[in-house]
C-alpha cells in the first residue's frame, strides 16, 4: 500500500528485457519485428530508473542486431533512461552487438563475449551431384546471378565478391564497437579479429565492465527494494506445443550451429 501513498518514495522500477536465441532466424530468432514492442513497452513503462538487458546470443543477421540495437539507443537517448547489459551463457557476433547498446555490460566468470566479425558459410555438393548422375542446368540473365551457386564449383572470383561484401558489414560493427566502448577499450589488444574472451579476460580488454549478476547489480545501482519486471517475447501456440513446421526445423538447425560455435 505504500506505493499507493503520496509523497513516500517509490521503490526504482527496472524493466528487464531478455534477448535470446540467435538473431534474424525467422520467426524463432530476434529480430526488429518482434522485439519492437518489448523494448517500447519497456521504456513506457512508468517511470522506468533504468532498462536492463538480459543477453544470451549466438548471433546472426547483422542489420537485424544494428536495428535492435539502434531501437535501444534512440529510446535511450530520447528518454534519458540508462541502460544495462547482462551476458549470460553468450554475447558473441551479433550478441554482442546488442550487447554495445547498453552504457554498461556485465558478465558471469563464464561467459563468453565477442567475435566481431562477419562469417558467410554454406555447403557445396557438385561431385555428389555428378556421382549420382544430376546435371546442374542454369540460365541467368546477369553475370552474378549464380553467384555461390551451392551446386557449382566454388570459383576464387565468388570467393573475393563475398569478401568485398563483408569488409563493410564488419567496418560497421568496429565502428558501433568502438562508439560504445571508447576509451574503455585496450587500444593494444587486437579487438577485431572475430576472437572471443571469456569472463574476466573481457573485462580485462575493455569489452566488458565487470563480473556481476543482474538482481545483485541491479540492488546495489537502485535500492534493495528495487522492481525489475520481466519482458520476453511470447511462443506461438505450435511452439508451445512441440509443433514446428518444416521451416521451422531448418531455423533449428540453422541456430544449433550457431549455437554449437561456442560448446553449448
Amino acid at each position: 500500500m505504500k506505493r499507493f501513498i503520496p509523497f513516500i518514495p517509490k521503490p526504482a522500477l527496472v524493466p528487464v528485457i531478455r534477448l535470446q536465441g540467435a538473431i534474424g532466424m525467422g520467426t524463432r530468432g530476434l529480430n526488429d519485428a518482434t522485439t519492437a514492442p518489448l523494448i517500447e513497452r519497456a521504456f513506457a513503462r512508468g517511470k522506468p530508473a533504468a532498462v536492463a538487458l538480459v543477453i544470451n546470443s549466438p548471433g546472426g543477421s547483422a542489420v537485424q542486431s544494428s536495428l535492435i540495437a539502434a531501437r535501444i539507443r534512440r529510446l535511450s537517448e530520447e528518454k534519458k533512461i540508462p541502460v544495462h547489459a547482462f551476458v549470460e551463457d553468450v554475447a558473441a557476433s551479433g550478441g554482442y552487438w546488442l550487447a554495445c547498446a547498453a552504457d554498461d555490460i556485465w558478465v558471469d566468470a563464464s561467459s563468453i563475449v565477442g567475435s566481431i566479425g562477419v562469417i558467410f558459410a554454406s555447403f557445396g555438393f557438385p561431385e555428389l551431384m555428378a556421382r549420382q548422375g544430376i546435371e546442374r542446368r542454369v540460365v541467368t540473365a546477369g553475370r552474378s546471378k549464380s553467384f555461390a551457386d551451392p551446386f557449382l564449383p566454388q570459383k576464387p572470383e565468388d570467393v573475393d565478391r563475398l569478401k568485398r561484401l563483408q569488409e563493410p558489414i564488419h567496418a560497421a560493427f568496429i565502428d558501433h564497437v568502438k562508439a560504445r566502448r571508447g576509451a574503455r577499450l585496450d587500444a593494444d589488444a587486437d579487438l577485431f579479429n572475430a576472437d572471443v574472451w571469456v569472463g574476466q579476460q573481457a573485462v580485462g580488454v575493455g569489452l566488458v565492465d565487470g563480473l556481476a549478476h543482474l538482481r545483485p547489480k541491479m540492488m546495489d545501482m537502485y535500492g534493495e527494494k528495487v522492481r525489475l519486471v520481466p519482458y520476453g517475447q511470447k511462443r506461438g501456440l505450435l511452439s508451445r506445443l512441440g509443433m514446428a513446421a518444416t521451416d521451422g526445423l531448418m531455423q533449428g538447425v540453422e541456430e544449433r550451429a550457431l549455437w554449437a560455435r561456442f560448446g553449448l
